[in-house]
This record gives structure tokens, C-alpha cells and sequence, in this order.
């Protein structure tokens, strides 16, 4: 078993601002936490559902604590302590002054705990900061925003105005605050605009509440006292414990909320804090015991243990976010800070508030193998449930036939972007699909969901979710592609119009959708046969002979990979070509026509091992092992870097986070949370990669690397291993009878 305090963060300084915080979470409610140089702890409270009134994702709140007397900050320790999730901060320990404070969300309940013990009596005053305290119109708005309208002068189409926070009053022994959203702007307006008026759904802003309420009590059983609608004291004492629940309605009154919230604290209140406090840690620990990663090098190269700990921070972060109502956000998941210049205070982030798909699944390819299987829920939940009807009912509203087109950006109530779709209402239009070009026929998306979810399924048997979510979503998927694409006289599909992701905008059979359609349909009917009526099997080997071939062509004589059978018009950076290799796994280590993927990977132009570049991913499952090295030390390695400043300075926007997984900004926002993802998924790919019933060990793993390793497989299988000078010292497989199914890749095998 693995240690996480190994990877634990220790500062013995405090921080300046909030680009010194740590991350706390119980995968819905987050903290950025630091102490400031005068020795108060502030942090700020995010949550994964707190949507504002222009569906902009917005943080909670932020409260400061200080101490009475404050103790000296002459050997200060501050440190986040992996294995429990939690934030313990140690004034001047060792004297008679010392004091120690502890900060955690508990794993079980939406309530953040934080206690403060010192052998003298102190003080200690909770205060609630705001910063929405009166409406306020956006100077700037970022592009998923719903006003953006690049026709107008302002590039507003009009004003997007932030409405303030309101305390609560007249709260005994007690203060909070909540955000109530009562307008709403966008759901109706992108409902009208993009023809989906008559489908019936609630407004999924109007009348959402969150907030929080703080309350105290000290060892002698005193309450806090509230000083104002701001302040909170706990009297004297020697241990101060404050509890703070956060909390999301929608929709609801605000006297519904804090009746919600009164039974919070009351529920709470039925089990003694030493069960709460056990039950969370056991939580932490369970997660811990799933899987690890430990790499460390015999010839002292820390990039290992370097690797190692952005491994392991990554998978927190996740664990952290992961588990709330929506999906992980890809530009900076619930931990964004204040950015100089930048409106908004900790709300702002940019590309704002929507949802890309291809940015937004690499924090997921990781999950199945770490065994984090509850993470990938709210991925689920949103694209293959919540959305399901309303983008059925859309395709046959725009085409007049039964399926799904999945739509890259969209927002979290399912409509697209108003500048993706343009501003002339869809009964004014000739072409129902979007005006942008940039993911107009751009429809890999719902492929690699069905590909998420169908690794899932593999590793842990839940016949349940494949019957009811991923069967029906698959088929209304493969649907579209079948009607929307005509076929030639040899009766394959003919994909056009069609594009390679944002990159070649003008294509014919894209090898991001071949790849996928061949990959997702070969899947699907390796099903056993209890899992597909006759009538499904017979659909997909019908469509299963209209799929195209994976595009090639030749470069300098040499046959590769090409983005499509046809294709012009270069707009962006991806590499759709290598899709055969990742996300698809058509084209890998052990399967025939490498050097296909080999050749295409050698002349990708450009390169890079930093944001949603999957650059390391391809060279995983080509089997090239020093080159998956290379990249994902330079991965883990880079901090304050911004792909689109370019060489313009005044454009760079330097990350300055003193947490070292707080990656980015790299093309989106920090923490980067497609950086961490592709770390963590190269990193467990390098290790074990799997082909059906077939697992592969160390197909990309470099021989003067130690590791110790817990990764899980398809067929409910763990695998749990040692590896040290270049041998397997220890291997343990569960169930035991799939280590005949283990093939070990040695390093002479790799070169």
C-alpha cells in the first residue's frame, strides 16, 4: 500500500494572496486556503452547482479567521495532508504560544470543519467577505458567456450584470450569506434562438440558491457570538470548533433554504464529530487504497518522484471536484483564484462558464484505471441522461429523424454557446446548425462518451448502467451518423461536410469520426450476447460495413495516419490523425500497422506536452517509452506558462500558484485541469494498458524507473505490482485466474 503523506505539501512561510492556496474538497464543495502574512487563514468556498443568473459558475464566498492573541508566525507550518484531505496550520509550535489549526470539508456532508486548539485561551472571529455587494455590469465577458456578440462594437450584445450577495440577518449565535438568482439570463433566450422553445424543461437558473451559514462553539460549550451580519466570535477557550454548511437549492425561497439548512446541522448534529471526523478520514483512506502510482529512481533522478507527486496531486484535485452535480470544469475546475486586471474577483475564468467537450473528458480517461468509478458519474449524468431528450428532440426538430448530433460546446442546460450559434434565430435560418465553424460538424464527442462509457461497463460489470444509459445513448449516436451521411456506390458513408476536430475545417471522413465509429461499433458487439437483442446486433453490423476505412496518405514516400480522407483549411493545432491511436486504441503497441501511427506521430507539426496536447498520450500507446518519459517530466515540470500570449507580452498572464499542481494557464485556465488529465492518464497508460480480455504491463515504461503500482482493468481485475531494476520483483493479480490473461512488456521488447 501506498503512503499519500509521502506527496503531503509543507510551506514554512505564509502566502501573500490567494496564489498561495491550497486545495481542500469533498468532490462538491471546494477551498482555496492560505494564511496571510499577519497570520489570519482565509479561504474561499466554491461548489460544483453554484450557478449565477448568467450561468457563469461562481464561488460561494470567501471568510477570514483570525486569532486573539495572534500567535507568532516565527515557525510557521503549514501543511496539506493528503491521506485525510485536510489543512493543518501550526503557530509557532513548541512554545507556550503555539497554536494549531485545522481545516477540512467533510467527505460526508456538505459542511466545512475547522478547529482551532492552543494551551492558552483565545479568541478566535469568523468574518464573511464579499465582494458581490451591489449589481454590477461586466467591462469584459469571456466567449462561452451568453451576451458575447462579436457584431456589436462592445462585443456585447447587452449588458451582463453580477448580482449581489445578500447577508442573512437576525441570525442568532450565527451569520451567512446567499446568492439568489432571481432572473434568469440565457436559458430562454438560447431555447428561442436555437429552436427549442417547445421542449419542456425548467429554467435551470431562476431561483437557484447557494450559500452558507457559520456557526461556533468552543470547549466550554459557549456558542459563537455574532458581533454583526459579518462577524462571528467564539468567546475564549482553549479549542474552538466552527462549522460552516454550504449549500445549493434550486429552485427555492430563501426561507426554504435555511429551513434546508437548519436540517443540515441537525442531522449533523445526531452523531458526535469524533464519528464525523472517523467517517470522513475512512472516506480519504478508501480512496487512497484504490490505486496508486509510487515511481522513484535507483540512480537518484527526482524527476520520478517529481512525476510521483503530480500524479498523486492530480488525482486529488479530481477527487476534490469530482463528485458535485456537473462535470469537472476543464478551466479551473472550482479552484479559480483573483486574476490581476481581470473582473469578477475568484469568479473569473477564462472561456467562461461553458462546457467543451474535448477539453472537458481528459481528466476522465484516468478514472477507470485509478478505480475512481464514482468520478465519472456527473460526466454521465450530464451528457448521456440530462441531456438525452432535449438533444433528441433536437435532431429531429433541425433534420426530421430520430438520433443524436452532439454539440462540443454547449452550455450546462444542453444549448449551444450563443456565439457558437450565432444570433439569427433559428425560424429565420436555412441551416439549423450552428454559424461558427469552429465545431460545426464537428461531432466526435458522443463517440468518445460512448468510448468513457464503455470502459467503465468493462471494468466493473454494471449491466444496469449499460442497459439504461449507455445502450439506449449508443443508438440514438450511431442514428445520426447513419441518416445525417449519405453513402457511395460501394455503400460506404460519404462524411461530408465534415471537419477534423477545430483543425481542418473542410474534410471529407474525418479519422476522428471513422476512428470512432469504427472503435465504438467493433466494441459494442464484442458485448456479450445476452447484452444486445438480435434486432441491435443486426443495426450495428449493418452500419458496421458502411464505415469508411481509416484514412491514410503518404508524406516524404512515407505511408502514415492522415486527419481525413480528404481535408483543407488548417484553424487549429490538434493532431486528428492520431485519434486512431487515442482516444480509439485502433492503432497501438500491440496491434497491426504501427508504423502507421509511428510515421504520423514523427511528422505531427507542431508538438507539445503541455494543456489538452495529447502528445504524450500517442506516444504511450505507440510503445515508445523514453519519449512518454520526456514528455510527461516536462509535463509535471511546467508551471507558469501561457499558450495563447504567444510572443506578445502583454497578452502572457503568468500563473503564479505556490501549489505545484495548480498547472497552467496553458490554453485555458488554471489549475489546467486537461494538463493534469493527460499526466495522469499517460502516466497509468506507460504502466498497464489493456485490449479486451488481454493486459499489458509496462508497454511503455522506462527500465531505469522504479515503481510500485494498484491499477484496476476490465472484468473487475486489480492489478497490484513492484518493479525494481528493471525486473518485476512482485505482481498480484485479482481475480487470480486473470494473471493468464497479464502479458509483461519487457524493455527489450519496447526497444
Amino acid at each position: 500500500m501506498t503512503n499519500p503523506h509521502r506527496h503531503n505539501i509543507t510551506w514554512t512561510t505564509p502566502s501573500e494572496d490567494a496564489n498561495g492556496s491550497m486545495p481542500l474538497g469533498n468532490g462538491d464543495i471546494g477551498l482555496n486556503a492560505w494564511v496571510e502574512p499577519n497570520g489570519d487563514l482565509r479561504f474561499y468556498i466554491s461548489k460544483t452547482d453554484s450557478w449565477g443568473d448568467n450561468g457563469r459558475l461562481l464561488k460561494v464566498g470567501c471568510i477570514r479567521l483570525a486569532l486573539d492573541p495572534m500567535p507568532a508566525l516565527a515557525s510557521f507550518v503549514q501543511t496539506l495532508h493528503l491521506e485525510s484531505a485536510t489543512l493543518i496550520v501550526q503557530y509557532d509550535a513548541g512554545s507556550d504560544e503555539e497554536a494549531t489549526l485545522r481545516l477540512w470539508v467533510d467527505a460526508n456532508q456538505p459542511i466545512i470543519h475547522l478547529m482551532v486548539d492552543s494551551p492558552r485561551p483565545r479568541t478566535v472571529t469568523a468574518a464573511i467577505g464579499l465582494w458581490r455587494t451591489e449589481p454590477t455590469t461586466l467591462p469584459e465577458i469571456e466567449i462561452s458567456d451568453i451576451m458575447l456578440d462579436r457584431s456589436q462594437p462592445n462585443h456585447q450584445h447587452a449588458p451582463t450584470v453580477v448580482e449581489p450577495d445578500t447577508l442573512l440577518t437576525q441570525q442568532p449565535n450565527r451569520i451567512g450569506w446567499v446568492h439568489h438568482n432571481r432572473k434568469s439570463v440565457g436559458p430562454a433566450l438560447t431555447a428561442e434562438q436555437q429552436g427549442l422553445s417547445e421542449f419542456e424543461r425548467p429554467d435551470p437558473l431562476l431561483n437557484r440558491i447557494f450559500g452558507a451559514v457559520i456557526q461556533a462553539e468552543n470547549n466550554s460549550g459557549l456558542m459563537g457570538t455574532r458581533i454583526d451580519d459579518q462577524q462571528l466570535q467564539s468567546p475564549a477557550a482553549t479549542s474552538h470548533h466552527f462549522q460552516i454548511p454550504v449549500l445549493t437549492q434550486h429552485p427555492a425561497t430563501p426561507e426554504q433554504w435555511l429551513t434546508e439548512i437548519e436540517a443540515i446541522l441537525a442531522q449533523s448534529q445526531r452523531t458526535s464529530h469524533v464519528e464525523h471526523r472517523a467517517a470522513h478520514e475512512q472516506w480519504w483512506q478508501t480512496f487512497w487504497t484504490r490505486s496508486w502510482i509510487h515511481v522513484t529512481s535507483p540512480a537518484g533522478d527526482d524527476d520520478a518522484t517529481f512525476v510521483s507527486q503530480a500524479y498523486a496531486l492530480q488525482r486529488y484535485l479530481q477527487a476534490c471536484a469530482g463528485r458535485g452535480a456537473y462535470p469537472i470544469k476543464f478551466n479551473g475546475s472550482i479552484f479559480t483564484v483573483p486574476y490581476r486586471d481581470k473582473p469578477g474577483d475568484a469568479d473569473y475564468r477564462r472561456w467562461g462558464g461553458g462546457y467543451w467537450w474535448q477539453n472537458t473528458r481528459l481528466p476522465y480517461f484516468s478514472m477507470c484505471a485509478a478505480g475512481d468509478f464514482d468520478l465519472l458519474q456527473p460526466l454521465f449524468q450530464m451528457y448521456a441522461r440530462d441531456l438525452f431528450e432535449l438533444w433528441r428532440y433536437r435532431t429531429q426538430t433541425y433534420f426530421g429523424y430520430d438520433g443524436i448530433f452532439f454539440s462540443e460546446c454547449v452550455y450546462f442546460w444542453g444549448d449551444v454557446f450563443t456565439e457558437s450559434y450565432g444570433w439569427t434565430p433559428f425560424a429565420e435560418r436555412d441551416d439549423p446548425l450552428q454559424e461558427s465553424g469552429y465545431h460545426k460538424w464537428e461531432w466526435v464527442g458522443g463517440l468518445e462518451l460512448i468510448w468513457l462509457m464503455l470502459d467503465y461497463v468493462d471494468h466493473t460489470d454494471d449491466q444496469a448502467f449499460l442497459q439504461d444509459t449507455l445502450l439506449p445513448y449508443a443508438k440514438q449516436i450511431l442514428l445520426f451518423f447513419d441518416h445525417y451521411y449519405p453513402t457511395d456506390e460501394a455503400g460506404k458513408l460519404v462524411m461530408h461536410p465534415s471537419q477534423a476536430l477545430e483543425t481542418w475545417w473542410e474534410c471529407t471522413n474525418p479519422m476522428s469520426e471513422v476512428a470512432g465509429l469504427q472503435a465504438v461499433i467493433a466494441r459494442l458487439l464484442a458485448l456479450p450476447a445476452a447484452a444486445l437483442k438480435t434486432e441491435q446486433r443486426d443495426a450495428l453490423h449493418t452500419l458496421q460495413q458502411k464505415v469508411p476505412d481509416l484514412p491514410t496518405h503518404e508524406v516524404d514516400g512515407a505511408p502514415m495516419l492522415a486527419p481525413a480522407a480528404a481535408f483543407d483549411d488548417l484553424r487549429n493545432v490538434e493532431h486528428p490523425e492520431l485519434y486512431a491511436v487515442f482516444p480509439f486504441r485502433l492503432i497501438a503497441f500491440n496491434r497491426p500497422n504501427l508504423h502507421l501511427g509511428l510515421a504520423a506521430l514523427e511528422h505531427r507539426n507542431p508538438q507539445g506536452h503541455f494543456g489538452w496536447r495529447q502528445d504524450d498520450l500517442f506516444m504511450t500507446y505507440l510503445g515508445l517509452a523514453e519519449e512518454a518519459r520526456t514528455a510527461v517530466v516536462q509535463r509535471a515540470r511546467l508551471q507558469n506558462h501561457d499558450a495563447l500570449a504567444g510572443s506578445n507580452p502583454e497578452r502572457a498572464m503568468p500563473n503564479q500558484s505556490r501549489f505545484p499542481a495548480f498547472w497552467g494557464p496553458n490554453y485555458d485556465w488554471f489549475p489546467d485541469q486537461c494538463h493534469g488529465g493527460v499526466l495522469a492518464t499517460t502516466l497509468q497508460a506507460m504502466l498497464l494498458q489493456w485490449d479486451g480480455r488481454q493486459i499489458y504491463l509496462f508497454p511503455a515504461w522506462p527500465a531505469d524507473w522504479d515503481v510500485e503500482f494498484k491499477l484496476h482493468a476490465p472484468y473487475n481485475t486489480v492489478v497490484e505490482g513492484r518493479y525494481v531494476n528493471g525486473e518485476l520483483q512482485h505482481l498480484a493479480v485479482n481475480p487470480p485466474e486473470r494473471t493468464e490473461d497479464v502479458t509483461v512488456i519487457s524493455a527489450e521488447i519496447q526497444s
